[in-house]
């Protein structure tokens, strides 16, 4: 892999901005960022110009079942790879591969292919996002705000079913999705922060002291705050009123314009601050494809401009990609830093890798992106290799 260095007219690290900066990657980390007058090309390798563009790290998704027709639940590495390489296209070059709440059975061929894949997915050498490990959402979530999961497959929360997820992820499993409120959700959040997840509430009824309870006990993220969340009031705040209140939760937040409304994610924006919110995709299959019908997990969605819905008319995922969350965010008066870290040192933080990802710094992995002046992505590396 040749030696490059990345003449960018600034980088946001995101924690600081460096103008006329330099970025040296060699082989699949970064060996060097700063001014670019105080790096020397080292002998052999090859300078880009991008004085006209602004560098910043890697995307990274926490929260994406699939993208240019495939889902992520097919486990296969035929599968993997197409929905690795389409995300790469819009800047994502880290993912949590999520799951839909499925038949146990289902769900543990899925871990188990899913890990497969991580185990294997650096030898074919090839320009792609990498999967860090699995998002599990569901099937601990409440039937009364389920979505499109399945009710069929929702199952109360339980240690031994948690387990048998776990053996199938062969560790690597990263997070997981459960409802504060179902009966079971304590003893089963405590196993899986002891087996190392990030515990997530969502797909949730609880009211404000559930909610308030479960981060007491140590769960740290919401996903896809507002939606599939017992709806606030002065009150009854329930658990968005928790989430919007407590430092020690990262929100989750649809940025597509359709899932969330823009008065919404500006009060979420405010109370909780720019590091405490993640943009995530809650990609489909659909992302990157044109309008149809596609798949998420085992049943059928309907995308019609862009919107995925169910045979029900209720929002089933989405088609965003992180390059347009992160346009949208700062065309909310969001500084594109701090938009910026929504999307990579925030989600790297969450899940303990901010020195590995996330971030432009010597010893990360070389995941770099170069946006024009639009925020459009126009160049991607991905662990050092460039994606095309």
């Amino acid at each position: 892999m040749p030696t490059t260095l990345i003449h960018a007219g600034r980088a946001l690290t995101p924690t600081s901005e460096i103008k006329d900066a330099g970025i040296l990657l060699r082989d699949d980390v970064i060996e060097a960022v700063g001014p670019r007058s105080g790096l020397s090309l080292p002998a052999g390798a090859a300078e880009i110009d991008a004085s006209g563009k602004t560098a910043v790290p890697g995307f990274i998704d926490i929260h994406i079942h699939g993208a240019g027709g495939r889902d992520v639940m097919e486990a296969t590495t035929d599968a993997l790879c197409v929905v690795t390489r389409k995300v790469a296209e819009f800047g994502t070059t880290s993912l949590l591969a999520t799951t839909v709440t499925a038949a146990p059975d289902d769900t543990c061929r899925a871990a188990e292919g899913i890990s497969l894949y991580i185990t294997q997915q650096h030898a074919a050498k090839e320009s792609r996002a990498e999967v860090l490990g699995l998002h599990f959402e569901g099937p601990f979530i409440s039937k009364e705000r389920r979505g499109v999961h399945p009710v069929e497959w929702i199952q109360s929360p339980s240690e031994g079913l948690l387990k048998r997820f776990l053996q199938a992820a062969g560790g690597n499993a990263r997070l997981i999705t459960i409802a504060p409120e179902v009966l079971g959700a304590a003893p089963c959040m405590e196993a899986a922060r002891k087996a190392g997840l990030v515990v997530s509430i969502g797909h949730t009824d609880a009211n404000y002291e559930q909610a308030r309870f479960a981060i007491a006990h140590g769960a740290r993220s919401a996903t896809h705050t507002y939606n599939a969340m017992r709806p606030f009031t002065h009150r009854d705040p329930g658990v968005i009123g928790a989430v919007l209140t407590s430092p020690e939760i990262n929100a989750e937040l649809i940025a597509d314009g359709v899932h969330v409304e823009e008065a919404a994610m500006k009060l979420l924006l405010k109370a909780k601050g720019h590091e405490q919110v993640t943009l995530v995709s809650d990609g489909l299959s659909a992302t990157g494809m044109p309008d149809g019908k596609y798949l998420l997990g085992g049943f059928e969605v309907t995308v019609t401009n862009g919107v995925c819905r169910n045979a029900a008319g209720i929002l089933a995922g989405s088609t965003l990609t992180l390059d347009r969350a992160l346009r949208n965010i700062v065309n909310l008066g969001v500084p594109s830093a701090d938009a910026v870290r929504m999307l990579t040192l925030n989600p790297a933080t969450l899940l303990g890798i901010e020195f590995k990802k996330g971030s432009l710094r010597v010893g990360a992995d070389a995941d770099v992106l170069l946006l024009d002046e639009s925020l459009h992505v126009t160049e991607v590396w991905a662990r050092g290799r460039p994606v095309h």
